[in-house]
């Protein structure tokens, strides 16, 4: 992870228990190594008795990445570098589409040809 994206995805991140004055020991990683390692995991698949010697051990950065699951902070950082990314890109923050799925009824004959069709999704002939 290059210094400039550091910086960004620093802010983001859920301060420490210990520091937000809440008891505990201070980690004894650094949380941009760990960053990286769950970036690499997601990179080359989770394999986490695989990681490499340069990161910190498999059972740290699955404690971490695992709680930052459960306390919805992973969402949140993804939902603000999106909506960032969004912004610089010169569109809205939040994404907006619409997805519309109708229900196909079949048509007795008594219907008017006019306004029976035919799904070919659902391949059904009707309303």
């Amino acid at each position: 992870m290059s210094d400039a994206e550091w910086a960004v995805c620093e802010p983001l991140l859920p301060a420490p228990a210990w520091l937000a004055g809440k008891g505990g020991r201070p980690s004894g990683y650094c949380m941009r190594d760990i960053v990286d390692a769950i970036r690499y995991l997601t990179h080359n698949g989770p394999v986490w008795r695989a990681l490499p010697a340069d990161f910190p051990p498999a059972w740290t950065v699955y404690w971490r990445a695992a709680k930052w699951q459960a306390d919805g902070s992973t969402e949140t950082m993804h939902d603000q570098l999106r909506e960032r990314v969004r912004l610089l890109a010169g569109r809205t923050a939040a994404p907006t589409a619409a997805v519309i799925d109708s229900q196909s009824v079949r048509a007795a004959e008594e219907v008017a040809r006019s306004s029976r069709g035919y799904d070919a999704g659902k391949k059904v002939a009707g309303r």
